[in-house]
């Protein structure tokens, strides 16, 4: 039985610790006899002492390059509670900024309060706020079954949506409200996106983890600037500490589907001016309860589950709201935007009524925006392209109250009249038509696209046709290992980076992965420079080494960084040729050779892909080759694109009437 003192951790946590992959570890662990023994866990998931595992790599010269934090974080996970090991981390921000405080939870176990005090001294060494986002970003990753938390740029698109709505100069300063903040991801982008001089940031948080790490998170933010925060823990719905108090702004990802939000003791609060929320409708209370806040002008984005939009029981409520000019928009996101990553979530932009000079008539549509089609699908989990999103978005709502602007394609204005039906559907998508189809000229020269392919892929066939190509003819050949150690390249393996506590500013570089390749080959997103671990050059040859997702290629263009399961090889041009390189390592025999073939998902050892031995002059002929081949396969899958969806929009034009001979 493993003593409560001893830190057990994985093969997984190892690799990270020691800034390695795991297949590094497991290799440590069959050669060295030295290397700690296994305290638990099982065969294939095997657990060690932490602190063997360190004084092991210290021994070995494996931990000169790596930070304390990967070292420290283990000790937080062994205090088993998810609520315990939360409050530790927010009182140990507490402390890193203010070494003589007090801890302010009286709960936290002797074992907590020792960690509390060495992670504050690793703050103050390292760097205050980066330990602590790191520290509250392996949180989240432990419990994120548990949790649901709006990522860092949905957080900051929701926030310039609201201060683009909202009505009013605000030259008096901001005044933020979310009542449902979880660990402060909504306040913290307001935070960042809000450059005035004044800003009052209010929250609430039901669980008291969730409500001690956003004000820990917003205590950073509020060091060097005039920033007045004030977090309640209270459940907002049922007993609203901010009761009577008015904000410029309300931001909220609120709760989906609780059915027990106070339905009976709630029935006749004074906030549901639209009506009495069914008990199945919790996210109309949310949205009623916002609006209640807003001041005069005021706008509101919430985001909710695309069935608030149709569902019958909350139709005499969305009608309410639109009829009030209350509900001004409805975006439909793309999935992944949020959790649940496969939904595709909406935004509700609400805005409270104006007095005075601003005060308007109300308004005779809603503006419904449908923004599915930036997605990014991946093989797990899809994506949004935020960058297209965010414009799209933006110069959608842009047109809100200008009537004489036209809405970009994807977005309407729909009249109250077509949507006070029977059904009050606020759905986008079924408001909006597809994107506008091909005229005959955009035919025609689609058509004359898809003849050039055919006319470059027959150039190319013919000379891959003519090759004199032998069978069972026995080369020597080199591992790719051996070339690493031979000096012939360097070999740098990618790493998922930490996720952006803020917008991407600065300089940046587009960033793949493998559910990029999968999808389309183009990168999903961009990181800082400097957060980049492995970074393709032009020339440089890029490996995916996972079976699913085998190929080589030289990468060509801009600098590219990339991810787990990526790697990046840079050849020394007088041993190697990288056209050669790649064509020899994408041969799908090496990969399913030096692959484990345990699922598609499995990995390929690319130290064991084999490369032929020849001369650099030799190299040439069979570079030219692998060029030739390379286009070859690009230039089917361009015309295999371009067909299909030829075939498909002439199809609709000609079932629709549209055959004139």
């Amino acid at each position: 039985m493993t003593s409560p003192d001893v830190v057990p951790v994985s093969l997984a946590e190892i690799a990270r610790i020691a800034g390695v992959g795991r297949a590094a570890v497991s290799n440590w662990r069959r050669r060295h006899d030295s290397f700690p023994t296994r305290i638990g866990g099982t065969d294939v998931s095997p657990q060690f002492s932490l602190a063997e595992v360190e004084q092991w790599l210290r021994d070995n010269g494996k931990l000169d390059d790596i930070g304390r934090k990967e070292l420290i974080w283990p000790r937080f996970e062994a205090l088993g509670s998810r609520n315990e090991s939360g409050l530790a981390v927010a009182e140990a921000a507490r402390r890193m900024r203010s070494p003589g405080a007090r801890i302010t939870h009286p709960e936290l176990s002797a074992q907590a309060r020792e960690l509390v005090s060495e992670a504050a001294r690793l703050g103050r060494e390292e760097g205050p706020r980066e330990t602590f986002e790191f520290l509250l970003q392996r949180w989240l990753e432990t419990h994120v079954r548990q949790l649901s938390t709006t990522p860092p740029p949905l957080a900051a698109l929701m926030v310039r949506i609201a201060l683009a709505v909202r009505l009013g100069s605000g030259d008096g300063g901001l005044t933020v409200l979310d009542p449902a903040c979880g660990t402060g991801h909504l306040a913290a982008a307001a935070a960042q996106e809000y450059d005035g001089t004044k800003l009052e940031l209010l929250a609430c948080e039901r669980d008291e983890a969730l409500a001690a790490l956003a004000s820990a998170r917003l205590g950073f933010l509020t060091a060097d600037r005039d920033i007045r925060t004030r977090i309640a823990m209270a459940d907002s719905l049922r007993d609203d500490p901010f009761g009577g108090t008015q904000a410029d702004i309300a931001v909220c990802n609120p709760p989906f589907n609780e059915r027990d939000w106070g339905y009976e003791e709630l029935a006749t609060d004074q906030r549901w001016a639209h009506g009495l929320p069914p008990r199945t409708e919790p996210e109309l209370a949310w949205v009623q309860h916002l609006l209640a806040h807003l001041r005069p002008g005021g706008a509101a984005v919430v985001l909710l589950p695309p069935a608030v939009a149709s569902r019958k029981a909350g139709r005499r409520i969305r009608g309410s709201l639109l009829r009030t000019g209350a509900l001004r928009a409805v975006v439909s996101l793309p999935p992944g935007s949020a959790q649940p990553h496969s939904v595709s979530l909406q935004l509700w932009i609400l805005r409270a009524a104006a007095d005075g000079p601003a005060a308007a008539p109300p308004s005779q549509d809603a503006l419904l925006v449908d923004a599915t089609r930036f997605a990014r699908p991946g093989t797990r989990e899809p994506s949004p392209d935020w960058d297209a999103l965010g414009s799209f978005v933006l110069a959608a709502l842009a047109t809100l109250d200008d009537p004489g602007k036209e809405p970009p394609e994807g977005a309407a204005r729909v009249p109250l009249l077509d949507l006070l039906d029977d059904e009050v559907d606020v759905t986008p998508g079924r408001h909006i038509a597809p994107l506008s189809e091909s005229c005959p000229k955009q035919l025609a020269a689609r058509w004359g696209e898809f003849t050039s392919l055919l006319t470059d892929l027959a150039d190319q066939a013919r000379y891959l046709s003519a090759l004199d190509v032998e069978t069972g003819t026995q080369q020597a050949m080199t591992t790719l290992g051996d070339l690493v150690k031979a000096g012939a390249l360097t070999l740098r393996a990618g790493q998922q980076p930490p996720e952006p506590t803020a917008p991407v500013r600065g300089a940046t570089v587009p960033f793949l992965t493998v559910a990029n390749l999968l999808h389309d080959g183009t990168p999903g997103q961009v990181l800082p420079t400097d957060s980049a671990q492995a970074v393709a050059e032009e020339g440089d040859v890029v490996v995916a080494g996972v079976i699913r997702a085998f190929r080589a290629w030289v990468h060509q263009g801009p600098p590219m960084a990339v991810g787990p399961q990526l790697y990046v090889l840079r050849v020394d041009p007088e041993k190697l040729d990288a056209h050669f390189l790649a064509g020899c390592l994408r041969a799908p025999a090496n990969g399913r050779q030096a692959g484990t073939h345990a699922s598609s998902s499995s990995r390929v050892d690319i130290r064991r892909l084999q490369v032929l031995q020849l001369p650099l002059e030799k190299q040439m002929a069979y570079a030219e080759t692998f060029r030739r081949l390379s286009a070859f396969e690009a230039l089917l899958t361009t015309a295999d694109g371009l067909g299909k969806a030829l075939a498909g929009d002439v199809n609709d034009h000609v079932a629709a009437g549209g055959l004139t001979a």
